[in-house]
């Protein structure tokens, strides 16, 4: 059979040294000698299923940015975006999501106004009601996953888990899971890790802030909540993680929590947390998995996978070896042992193309570090484009002179 794209030779995750055939932008088949209209040549790369983060902020408001200048060239097809809209907001979201070129399932804040600010969203209880919520997910159920309530002290002022109690009641209503953003006490983290339900999600579990490492996180890992990573801006410390590795409480997903705080870094984009988790000793095929199949089976997303059948969203990396220093959210240091570079991303078949970002929205705080790397960054890109693209030696004569002459 003749199919629309190929892409040989390549070493495909979970398949060895394989072919992988697409045809009206789905996975075809995975195996030898497949042909097809469009050939691309992988030899010496890997190739995984297109990349799912399932903690992303890319809708309206505080934290939102454009995932597509970012997922062309790291792989990641699938963006979570994890509570920017609550029922208040949510078209907000379905608007820029219609927009993007990657595909972007949704975790609806219990706070009916969602993130339109830095934090707080929780301090009015009439906000969060859970009957509402639970009719927006049932209503939008094409894009809603899933529910999210940040639990922390500036989130919920003296509100405890109260929010939580909430989102749970929605989520048990509409049948979907809950994710909870863990963070600085007051309530407790033993609190809300003890209402958690087998297939719930705690994000941020490697938070050098939180810290999820006492007998509440192993009896809630043990029935079966999902622990995130969620590294943002403030959420992920290398020896919270190792303890969490040596106490049999790894990761079973990996996430950025990328958003306009962390693009920047300390998180900076999915393949870079990706090779902090190999720094703290998971192995190469533990990271791919907690980045690819296993989100897309705690949302129940049609993602994560190369078989047959599935949409065609597929990433095609070169595997440097190193070590290369990594940093965390605290600012300590590891060495991951190789980084995973990105060669091309593609969604539904469709080879996603450059992309510049926009600028850095005048209320995050950047050091003067990461602004004078931005300005050299658009420097750079301004030469590289101001300069004609080859000169007379690359040029065709594309309408020859009449040689009779006028």
């Amino acid at each position: 059979m003749i199919h629309d794209l190929v892409l040989t030779g390549g070493e495909v995750f979970g398949h060895g040294r394989a072919d992988v055939a697409v045809r009206a932008g789905r996975i075809a088949a995975v195996g030898p000698g497949l042909t097809g209209d469009r050939v691309h040549d992988v030899s010496g790369l890997l190739v995984t299923p297109g990349l799912v983060d399932l903690h992303t902020h890319v809708g309206p408001g505080y934290w939102g940015i454009d995932p597509d200048p970012i997922a062309w060239r790291t792989g990641v097809t699938t963006w979570v975006d994890a509570g920017s809209a609550g029922a208040y907001t949510l078209e907000g979201l379905r608007r820029a999501v219609a927009s993007y070129g990657v595909r972007v399932p949704a975790l609806l804040n219990i706070s009916a106004i969602g993130l339109a600010g830095r934090t707080g969203e929780g301090r009015d209880l009439a906000n969060c009601e859970a009957n509402l919520a639970a009719d927006t997910v049932r209503a939008h159920r094409d894009l809603i996953r899933g529910v999210k309530v940040r639990i922390d002290r500036e989130t919920v002022g003296a509100n405890g888990v109260e929010p939580l109690r909430r989102g749970l009641a929605a989520a048990a209503a509409s049948g979907v899971p809950v994710m909870v953003h863990i963070g600085a006490a007051p309530p407790p983290l033993d609190d809300v890790l003890g209402l958690l339900r087998p297939g719930d999600i705690v994000t941020h579990c490697a938070s050098g802030i939180a810290s999820a490492v006492g007998p509440a996180a192993r009896e809630a890992y043990a029935r079966g909540v999902l622990f995130d990573i969620g590294h943002g801006s403030g959420g992920f410390a290398f020896d919270v993680a190792e303890a969490q590795v040596a106490a049999g409480l790894a990761p079973y997903t990996i996430s950025t929590d990328l958003h306009a705080r962390s693009v920047h870094g300390p998180a900076f984009d999915l393949p870079t947390t990706m090779a902090k988790l190999l720094a703290v000793g998971l192995p190469l095929a533990d990271v791919i998995a907690a980045a690819t199949e296993r989100p897309a089976r705690a949302l129940g997303l049609d993602a994560g996978t190369l078989a047959p059948g599935a949409p065609a969203d597929i990433a095609v990396f070169r595997i440097e070896e190193g070590p290369f220093e990594v940093a965390d959210a605290h600012r300590q240091v590891r060495r991951a042992p190789l980084r995973l570079v990105n060669e091309a991303t593609y969604v539904g078949g469709r080879l996603l193309h450059p992309r510049l970002p926009a600028p850095s929205p005048p209320w995050v705080p950047l050091t003067a570090a990461q602004r004078a790397a931005l300005a050299r960054r658009d420097h750079d890109v301004r030469a590289l484009l101001a300069a004609p693209l080859v000169d007379v030696d690359g040029l065709a004569e594309q309408f020859p002179l009449d040689p009779a002459g006028p």
